[in-house]
């Protein structure tokens, strides 16, 4: 790869001064409309004018509706700049310039301190992974300590597992309150000398509970242990400040948030992206290739072997932008969908809520159980009657055995949900719950969590 090659990847970060006519500045100003209310967002997303746009759509913590702008993003970049990143030719640096302009758009979502610290990925799954099979790698040893949660998702869970045994380290359990709250003092009292790693969710996905990520960023360092955040529950609601959190490593889904699916980031300090091996090798994550040698190219670019993905990237940061023009809607939209299920849902005989009931650091996600029902059961009659929730492990079932069951139903809203669908959901729970399936109820598979 010669100088100008480099220069180009360097571009295609976001890195070359005046190299983007979509510039951070720009691109702000193309996808970010503003939005009066809550009450406006539902038609910026077209599947609620779709053939089944009578259903109340309330599986947002599994995926989200896609908003217009971010479908316009993508069909715009195929219609108008796709090629292969190149300087050859003008279509080629256009698409350059939008996955540069992109990164720059991500770096601003999570007020990263470089571009070049945001590595594209397809989800958070792939970003755990990335971070627990090349980190990992280099820094863990016999008898080293990952501490995690037991509120943890599948994919904060299984990856770091997986690197602890390929390392022979030890798997430490911090377990959360009755409430579901995961408290600082427990996390600290795990912590040793020996531990490495301090992994969590910033909001769990069972629970919907904002956890106290910045002070439990603190007593990890305090000990020196690294920190990752999982965001993928976060990133949809809560603002994201990685330099405030102070942690070393954040991920988060981008079909969490209104934008693509297979897009997702992993974040994390320029200095540890450096000093990592890389997870793929191949084309444009190295120059001065030969039989025998190869030269790394640095921080993010590291991480993106192959012809990249721009589509994706283009698509999330259109959502990002979404999301920071309406930073204030969204959290008191949030709180109004919070306030309204938890006291809604209080009232309904039989269903034993999972977590708080409180309404404070708290995201719309509800999770609970119905006396007599099977949650299988509860999803069909729900969906029977136009109202699509969750039915399941939740991809979380150490957590929920801690609450004594095995399957749950949840229920998660966004900013397109109206208090009147809660209102009607919970009017449909009220139906269900004066009948019990338990006895001769049809077995259905759970279907998958997320």
């Amino acid at each position: 790869m010669n100088a100008q090659r480099r220069a180009f990847m360097r571009t295609c970060a976001g890195l070359a001064a005046g190299a983007s006519p979509l510039a951070a500045g720009a691109i702000a100003q193309s996808f970010a409309p503003q939005i009066a209310g809550p009450a406006a967002w539902r038609s910026r997303f077209p599947a609620f004018a779709a053939a089944d746009a009578g259903t109340i759509y309330l599986d947002s913590a599994a995926t989200t509706h896609r908003a217009q702008a971010v479908i316009d993003a993508i069909v715009r970049y195929y219609q108008e700049d796709n090629a292969n990143p190149a300087r050859v030719h003008a279509r080629a640096r256009r698409a350059g310039e939008c996955l540069a302009a992109a990164r720059q758009a991500i770096g601003e979502f999570l007020n990263a301190s470089d571009p070049l610290e945001v590595i594209f990925t397809r989800g958070t799954t792939e970003a755990v992974n990335l971070a627990a099979a090349t980190w990992g790698a280099a820094n863990l040893g016999a008898g080293d300590e990952i501490v995690l949660t037991i509120s943890e998702h599948n994919s904060n869970l299984m990856p770091w597992t997986a690197a602890a045994r390929r390392a022979g380290a030890v798997v430490r359990i911090v377990d959360v309150d009755d409430e579901g709250h995961l408290r600082v003092d427990d996390v600290a009292r795990h912590l040793s000398r020996r531990t490495k790693l301090v992994a969590f969710s910033h909001v769990s996905n069972v629970l919907g509970v904002v956890n106290p990520a910045a002070d439990l960023v603190r007593v990890a360092h305090d000990t020196g242990a690294h920190v990752f955040i999982d965001g993928a529950q976060a990133a949809p609601h809560v603002r994201v400040d990685v330099r405030a959190l102070d942690c070393d490593f954040y991920a988060f889904s981008g079909h969490k948030m209104a934008g693509p699916m297979g897009s997702g980031v992993l974040w994390a300090r320029r200095a540890l992206l450096d000093a990592m091996p890389p997870y793929h090798v191949g084309s444009n994550m190295a120059h001065e290739v030969e039989l025998d040698r190869a030269v790394f190219e640095h921080g993010a670019l590291k991480f993106q072997a192959g012809t990249p993905d721009v589509a994706q990237p283009v698509g999330l940061a259109a959502a990002a932008r979404l999301l920071m023009s309406s930073r204030d809607v969204f959290a008191s939209h949030d709180d109004a969908l919070v306030r309204r299920g938890l006291r809604r849902l209080r009232g309904v005989g039989g269903l034993t809520l999972i977590g708080s009931g409180e309404p404070r650091d708290r995201v719309p996600v509800f999770t609970f159980t119905l006396s007599g029902w099977k949650a299988a059961d509860v999803a069909a009659a729900l969906d029977a009657r136009g109202i699509a929730v969750r039915a399941g492990d939740m991809a979380a079932l150490s957590l929920l055995k801690r609450f004594g069951t095995t399957e749950a139903v949840r229920a998660s809203a966004y900013i397109y949900n109206t208090l009147d669908e809660l209102d009607r959901f919970v009017d449909a729970l009220d139906d269900l719950s004066s009948t019990s399936r338990v006895a001769g109820s049809r077995r259905t598979a759970s279907p998958p969590a997320a």
